[in-house]
């Protein structure tokens, strides 16, 4: 893939805390993405509330902003730093949900952000367990029985018709 040349500054959101023994490759692939992104000329503005992590080392990012990654603190940084795009993808869940935020907010299409790596459509799939059964029905791939539910009793009726009947009444014994 050609170098992108409309491109000048891009915005990473990190994963935020990590938790000993859980989401370290969020660091290291976010940490590698901006130097790989500096080292093809992109001007690389890092947005993560973990301060004890290389990430946030002022040589990995040309400007870093240790801040909670909340749509308040996101937006303002967005507004300004003014990126062309942002990439999220690289922040586990915290920077997919971010994404969907920014994204439903408006302020995306209002600063003309483009967001890099997964598509919003493809993001809201994977988050939705609707969309991602439907999808999985689409492409024929096996499931197990599922229903959305909303209540307790919902959830009890479901499991009573169902192949999760058995466990259901053996849990109650």
């Amino acid at each position: 893939m050609p170098k992108r040349t409309d491109i000048k500054k891009i915005m990473v959101i990190g994963s935020g805390p990590i938790i000993i023994g859980q989401a370290a490759e969020f660091d290291y692939a976010g940490t590698q993405a901006c130097l790989a992104l500096r080292e093809e000329g992109y001007e690389v503005v890092l947005v993560n509330s973990n301060p004890a992590t290389i990430m946030t080392d002022k040589e990995i990012a040309d400007k870093v902003y240790i801040e909670p990654i909340t749509f308040e603190f996101v937006s303002r940084i967005l507004r300004k730093e003014q990126p062309d795009a942002i990439l999220p993808t690289l922040g586990g869940q915290t920077g997919l949900n971010m994404a969907m935020e920014l994204a439903n907010s408006g302020i995306l299409d209002e600063l003309g952000i483009e967001l890099l790596g997964t598509k919003l459509a493809a993001i809201d799939q994977a988050e939705d367990r609707d969309l991602f059964k439907q999808l999985m029905e689409e492409l024929d791939q096996p499931i197990p029985e599922s229903e959305i539910v909303s209540t307790v009793e919902a959830a009890v009726e479901f499991a009573k018709k169902s192949a999760f009947q058995s466990l259901f009444v053996q849990h109650l014994r």
